[in-house]
């Protein structure tokens, strides 16, 4: 029995050294497979031609637009809204 214990212990100043070593290792490792993802994912990437950015740059813009416009009329409508209920002077 004193064997196993003995044993055991030796062994578990072994790993506690090696486990260290073998926990960096990993996490390098773990770090050079995600890179090595990372720009496998970025290869994968088809980047819009120049009609299409033009066109996408028309839409996202005429969106905004439309988004602005439909604010302001809903602000200007509640400003003009309280107002008329708190009787302040209305432009």
């Amino acid at each position: 029995m004193r064997a196993v214990t003995t044993t055991s212990t030796k062994q578990g100043r072994q790993d506690d050294g090696g486990s260290g070593l073998r926990r960096v290792s990993e996490s390098v490792m773990g770090v050079r497979r995600f890179l090595r993802q990372v720009v496998s994912e970025l290869k994968k990437v088809v980047r819009p031609t120049r009609n299409e950015l033009i066109t996408y740059t028309s839409v996202l813009l005429v969106f905004v637009m439309v988004i602005i416009s439909y604010i302001f009329v809903l602000d200007y409508g509640f400003g003009r809204l309280v107002m008329w209920a708190f009787g302040g002077e209305g432009s």
